[in-house]
């Protein structure tokens, strides 16, 4: 991603410009042209009231974490280590990634995908169906001094769209 201040080419995702600080967050969204985009832009997150976070560390096992997700009728879990979300775990990774007959042996860490896009709270609704679209999944934590405070997926930003045009 290309600094529109100092024009240094950024990793693409970093939400900071590595050589000037500025915020690259929104810098890749198109404004918005219509009433429905510009609603878009202006809808934080936390209006989702997205559900809770599932959490584990790297060193869970995957069987317990199959378990975890099953129990609480969950679609992901988010990884944590030290205070800090290191990967999330969903269920696509499980059906594409884990390993045939038995899930013993195997932790979290090895399947889980590691350093996971993350958003604000404030961030927008219009962020996250870009960063979505853009990184091809489906789920995405909302991050607070590091820790995982909600997940949203594809799903609820639909409803919660769905909801208010009803």
């Amino acid at each position: 991603m290309i600094c529109p201040v100092c024009g240094h080419e950024n990793l693409q995702g970093v939400d900071e410009c590595e050589n000037c600080g500025s915020d690259l967050r929104t810098s890749d969204i198109p404004a918005p042209s219509n009433f429905f985009e510009r609603w878009l832009v202006n809808q934080p997150l936390s209006a989702l009231n997205a559900a809770r976070p599932l959490t584990v560390t790297p060193d869970t096992g995957l069987a317990d974490a199959v378990s975890l997700l099953q129990a609480e009728d969950g679609t992901c879990l988010v990884v944590e280590q030290d205070g800090q979300v290191r990967g999330i775990l969903t269920e696509r990774d499980l059906l594409l990634r884990a390993p045939q007959p038995a899930l013993d042996g195997t932790r979290v860490g090895e399947l889980m995908t590691s350093d996971p896009v993350v958003l604000r709270p404030d961030d927008s609704i219009a962020v996250a169906i870009h960063k979505m679209a853009v990184g091809g999944f489906r789920h995405v934590p909302l991050v607070e001094d590091g820790r995982a405070t909600a997940v949203v997926s594809a799903g609820d930003v639909f409803r919660y769209i769905l909801d208010v045009i009803d």
